[in-house]
């Protein structure tokens, strides 16, 4: 994937490192779940974690749309509350 595993220079193996390879990987396909709303228990499961804390602490950085997210769901709630009284 273009910008996740940097090239090395010309005759040179790949740098080993938590950063680069199959972890970097792994990163970013948890943080692309959990910035499209998938939930820690559900990503835990993916990822083979046996404890979600661990998962929690590892992956679940706030991601800019999560405001967002939490923004509209706190206004729909209201709304539905303000439409049955």
């Amino acid at each position: 994937m273009a910008g996740v595993i940097p090239v090395p220079e010309r005759g040179q193996p790949y740098a080993e490192s938590r950063e680069n390879g199959m972890h970097a990987l792994r990163h970013f396909y948890a943080s692309v779940l959990l910035d499209a709303g998938e939930s820690i228990k559900a990503l835990d499961e993916y990822l083979g974690h046996s404890d979600p804390g661990l998962t929690l602490r590892v992956y679940a950085h706030l991601m800019p749309s999560s405001r967002e997210r939490t923004r509209k769901a706190v206004s729909t709630t209201y709304q539905r509350l303000d439409k049955q009284n």
